[in-house]
């Protein structure tokens, strides 16, 4: 991997730390804008960004994103189009922006990092559940696009991962509980989703376009 370059948003903390160092650890060189760099909630921000990006990108990683909760009939319109905005429009744009970057026939990926919420149902998540959805489905279609440049996308679902953001979030005995619910009997750590993340990124992965890979420890399955 020496000699390539990556952009990955999101990684301040959590998975797109965890997928960051991984490249790094690869030999990749990573570009991880902050917040104040790279807003993803603002159309302006973005294209500043990417004005400003030069040289060459082989790996893009849309890790960044936002996850409001609210039932469907409580969500208001502002959060709507914020998560809209960040989970799904800015992806796009980022993709849109880094593509004449991806030097062709050199084994160019782009990953989206989604959720098994896009595939299963829970109360609460159906705004960031329909964005995630069309992150897989803009995934599909950016693998139809790109193949005849050489350039794989993939998106990447993880179920419940052991961050700092989600021990903050579920009480220790929601968590045990939680836990319970998941066929491997624990959250996933930040290290296996990179572990698999790397692979999609890298050369190694020469057929695999198009999918969106749930690793939860088997919780989609019940």
């Amino acid at each position: 991997m020496s000699g390539r370059r990556a952009l990955v948003t999101g990684a301040s903390r959590g998975i797109g730390q965890a997928i960051a160092r991984r490249l790094q650890a690869d030999g990749v060189e990573v570009l991880t804008p902050t917040h104040a760099e790279l807003d993803l909630a603002s159309d302006r921000s973005i294209d500043e960004y990417l004005r400003q990006l030069t040289g060459s990108v082989h790996i893009l990683v849309n890790n960044a994103g936002i996850n409001p909760l609210a039932e469907i009939r409580a969500v208001q319109d502002e959060k709507l189009a914020e998560t809209l905005q960040v989970d799904l429009a800015a992806p796009l744009r980022l993709v849109r922006g880094v593509l004449p970057l991806m030097p062709r026939g050199k084994d160019c990926r782009i990953l989206n990092i989604s959720s098994v919420w896009s595939v299963v149902a829970k109360p609460g998540r159906g705004v960031y559940a329909a964005a995630k959805a069309g992150l897989n489905a803009l995934t599909r279609t950016l693998a139809l696009e790109l193949a005849g440049e050489g350039i794989l996308a993939n998106s990447l679902s993880p179920g419940f991962v052991d961050t700092e953001l989600t021990r903050r979030n579920i009480p220790p005995a929601q968590l045990t509980a939680l836990c319970a619910q998941i066929p491997l009997g624990r959250l996933a750590t930040v290290d296996e989703i990179a572990e698999l993340a790397a692979f999609l990124c890298s050369p190694r992965n020469t057929y695999l376009t198009g999918q969106n890979l749930i690793i939860d420890g088997g919780y989609t399955c019940q």
